[in-house]
């Protein structure tokens, strides 16, 4: 699981920020070393997802919340059901062509 803040930084959260980065750089590279056993290696990117655990944090609701429903095309909260549609299409023989991809999945926020 990456995020999309790999892309678009995020200040004073820099450990976090490089983690993600660290993610999506090792998508793609396990990607390369796997590719030859036909193993895929994929991504997802969300965006501020309403998980059990940002609910109850104060400093993801309310205005970075909203700063964030502000940033997408679509402009509403993202839950974790959001990401499921994509997880089974990793998980799926669909995606089987799909590696080193890291797919983002936030309403629009992000777009590449």
């Amino acid at each position: 699981m990456a995020s999309g803040t790999a892309f678009k930084g995020t200040g004073n959260l820099l450990h976090y920020v490089a983690s993600k980065g660290a993610v999506v750089s090792m998508t793609r590279s396990l990607a390369r070393e796997l590719g030859p056993h036909n193993i895929c290696v994929n991504a997802i990117a969300p965006g501020l997802t309403m998980s059990e655990a940002v609910v109850v944090n104060p400093d993801w609701t309310g205005k970075a919340s909203a700063a964030g429903i502000a940033a997408r095309a679509i402009q509403r909260e993202q839950v974790p059901a959001d990401l499921l549609s994509t997880l089974i299409y990793l998980c799926s023989d669909d995606s089987s062509f799909v590696t080193g991809q890291t797919i983002s999945v936030d309403g629009g926020a992000l777009m590449r």
